[in-house]
């Protein structure tokens, strides 16, 4: 690995909705890295090393209302069109005209609607954890009342200002470790056991938290990284995310059951939630992906995949980048 390859540099660019924090290692095509709930560009720690030595611009962001980034008032400043829009202007701002992006979590869902509105600035993408399920189908919130019974999912407990954030920011530290090991494949809850993605009534989300262990991935120091983040900004402009899931629906009618068409790979976690509940968007790849190169459930994984099994990651990452036509 080159001198140059190690050299991590962190910049701030401007974008329609203020600055994106991004960090910078290696020198070659670009790769913007998105990440997803709760967590920032340190998620691609693991990533950003291993893609410079193979001749890429590694590049991972602080997606708005996170980290480094602006953090607009407005909850509807986190609209999908406007999280799409910041990355375009990262891609330029970087005096590039084009990239491939890759994201996990909500950062796949940005990622797959980067590539679906911006296809000449976003010439293949690589979705990690969360499958492309196209737009369509009932209003999300209404999708969302309709599941869990008489308990809550976490997509609607986080839709009102300030309710999670009541529970979530006396303890940062302690939430997002309960919270990270409940969706890690060596600490998630057995099962059988009480489903961490939903809210009894009067209860909250860390009541089904596991306790005492953190996960192998995440170190102390590691989870310091992620808490001191959030104690300094606070939960708000993260949470923003869910709180546009119906707007994202009305902004996107226009790419109602749109595949997305450039070259793609999907790495899945086999003990994800979001693969099980998403199997059908995964079997439905022929058509909503017909340029998927390919697709892997990673056996034994849970759903912090980049940072549980970081080396088939990169191997899958890599040998996907290097078949990509220039």
């Amino acid at each position: 690995m080159s001198q140059h390859a190690t050299e991590i540099t962190h910049r701030l660019v401007s974008t329609p909705g203020g600055r994106i924090h991004l960090v910078e290692q290696g020198s070659g095509p670009l790769v913007l890295l998105v990440h997803g709930f709760p967590e920032s560009w340190y998620s691609w720690r693991h990533q950003l090393p291993v893609l410079a030595a193979a001749g890429y611009r590694a590049v991972a962001i602080d997606v708005r209302g996170y980290g480094r980034s602006s953090k607009p008032d407005a909850t509807d400043a986190y609209r999908m069109p406007a999280l799409v829009e910041d990355n375009v202007a990262v891609v330029h701002a970087l005096g590039e005209e084009s990239a491939v992006i890759v994201g996990h979590d909500w950062g796949a869902t940005i990622a797959a609607n980067s590539a679906l509105l911006r296809p000449e600035v976003f010439r293949a993408v690589g979705l990690l954890s969360v499958p492309y399920a196209p737009r369509g189908g009932p209003r999300p919130s209404d999708i969302f009342a309709g599941m869990g019974g008489d308990e809550e999912i976490y997509m609607s407990y986080f839709q009102e200002p300030g309710r999670a954030e009541a529970e979530i920011e006396p303890d940062v530290r302690g939430w997002l470790s309960g919270f990270y090991a409940a969706f890690s494949a060596d600490t998630m809850p057995a099962p059988g056991a009480p489903d961490p993605h939903f809210v009894s009534k009067g209860g909250k989300l860390r009541d089904r938290f596991p306790a005492g262990r953190l996960p192998a991935w995440l170190s102390e120091k590691d989870l310091d990284v992620y808490a001191e983040e959030f104690e300094r900004t606070g939960m708000t402009g993260a949470l923003n995310r869910y709180r546009n899931m119906d707007r994202d629906w009305e902004d996107l009618v226009a790419f109602d059951n749109a595949p997305i068409t450039q070259p793609s790979l999907f790495i899945g976690g086999g003990q994800d939630a979001s693969t099980t509940w998403l199997a059908a968007a995964i079997e439905a790849y022929p058509v909503t992906l017909p340029g998927l190169v390919s697709s892997h459930l990673l056996d034994g994984c849970g759903h912090w995949i980049q940072q549980e099994r970081p080396a088939e990651v990169n191997r899958l990452l890599t040998d996907w980048l290097a078949a990509l036509p220039n």
